[in-house]
């Protein structure tokens, strides 16, 4: 009889139990077992003691143990008891031959860590059943230590995966920010300061600014719907539409006379049209787009879909501008509407990301602009970037972590009298 395993005959793969020792003071009792395991082609090793056979299994592992219990020195469960006690990678089928079979006798085997018994004397039928039942234990043991180390291997490689898309993204998120280079500029009469962080390695939000003439800017904030990489490649691709003068590049400046610049509601027209013509994405985008006579303190700016800007005079009080308007990129021929805003020296003019005003409190309540208008207004005295500082800082501690569920950007003109 060939060795008892699950696998059929055609496999190459090792048999579950192939090596065998024998464990029993007796001679006749190991030479009678050993005769009857070599007929049924198993690699049989017989040896007299615990002791010795302890030894045995330390040099080389077993598949299969037969031990009598009773024996002289180290007897068969004390024997099991230290096999187990052991290291190794594989699992010997432990077998406890033995004329005890009350139900204390069958604990006490079950503790020290045999698998099954024999009654001796043993029976051949009996034997090869129980040789069969343990092929089955350790063929599915086999299977499942293949499958653990195959998951392992797997989970390694999907560790070295991610650590190199890690690495990746904080470079995406470095690349991202630079794109914002400069978080102040100061002008005559003006300052403008600008503010990003994005939620996860990279956000969807954006925003700049650039010039139209000596006396005018334009700064915009840009507010791409999702997260993510995509939402980020699309953010950036929108932030370049407003790069460049007025050689076709800046969208706000194509086709419009030196010095000057388009309508802002023309703006975030072309900017509709262009995403629905030209960028294969389902994405879309909110918008605040200002343009600022410096000079004048008069701000044009067009709000399409974006949250209503918050203008803070001199004098504390704070108002929220702006007409609504659809997002950018959602609905072909939407209209828009220019609002113009008048600064006066000491007022400032704040756009923002809904991450501001969405930002959750510890009770899941949102900030909304009732919540923005006491920040802003506690922080009254701070200037540039010290106040966006101040405000991230009250909305960190007011959730009560730093890593927020949405992108919080901004761009903030003050305004004072022009030397």
């Amino acid at each position: 009889m060939p060795p008892v395993s699950l696998r059929n005959a055609t496999s190459a793969a090792r048999p579950a139990i192939r090596s065998v020792l024998v464990v029993d003071d007796s001679r006749a009792q190991r030479v009678l077992l050993g005769k009857m395991l070599r007929a049924w082609g198993y690699d049989v090793t017989e040896c007299g003691s615990g002791a010795d056979a302890l030894e045995l299994c330390a040099r080389g592992h077993f598949d299969l143990v037969l031990s009598d219990w009773i024996m002289p020195g180290m007897d068969g469960a004390a024997f099991c008891r230290a096999l187990r006690a052991q290291a190794g990678d594989g699992y010997s089928y432990f077998i406890l031959l033995t004329s005890r079979s009350d139900t204390q006798a069958v604990a006490e085997g079950l503790d020290v860590g045999a698998d099954d018994f024999l009654s001796k004397p043993v029976a051949s039928e009996e034997l090869r059943a129980r040789i069969s039942a343990g092929a089955r234990l350790l063929d599915m043991q086999r299977r499942l230590r293949d499958q653990n180390r195959k998951l392992t291997a797997t989970l390694e490689e999907l560790r070295g995966l991610y650590s190199a898309l890690d690495r990746d993204l904080k470079q995406a998120r470095q690349l991202q920010q630079s794109l914002v280079r400069e978080r102040r500029v100061v002008f005559d009469g003006a300052q403008l300061s600008l503010l990003l962080r994005p939620s996860g390695h990279v956000g969807g939000d954006m925003v700049g600014w650039f010039p139209i003439n000596p006396t005018r800017v334009g700064f915009y904030a840009i507010d791409v719907a999702g997260h993510g990489v995509t939402s980020a490649l699309m953010c950036a691709r929108l932030a370049g539409l407003f790069a460049g003068g007025s050689d076709g590049q800046n969208i706000a400046l194509a086709g419009a006379e030196a010095g000057t610049a388009v309508d802002p509601a023309e703006v975030a027209a072309r900017m509709n049209r262009l995403l629905l013509s030209e960028f294969e994405t389902e994405h879309y985008c909110t918008l605040c787009y200002a343009d600022a006579d410096l000079r004048a303190g008069r701000v044009k700016m067009v709000q399409a879909g974006h949250p209503h800007p918050l203008v803070q005079r001199a004098d504390g009080r704070i108002e929220f501008t702006g007409s609504g308007g659809l997002p950018v990129g959602l609905i072909d021929g939407a209209g828009y509407d220019t609002v113009t805003v008048t600064l006066t020296p000491g007022d400032r003019l704040l756009a923002y990301s809904d991450g501001i005003s969405e930002s959750l409190g510890p009770n899941g309540q949102e900030l909304g602009t009732d919540g923005l208008e006491q920040l802003v207004g506690r922080l009254q005295g701070l200037r540039g970037n010290a106040m966006l500082d101040a405000l991230l800082w009250e909305l960190v501690r007011r959730s009560g972590s730093d890593d927020f569920a949405d992108d919080i950007s901004g761009v903030m003109l003050e305004y004072q009298r022009p030397a």
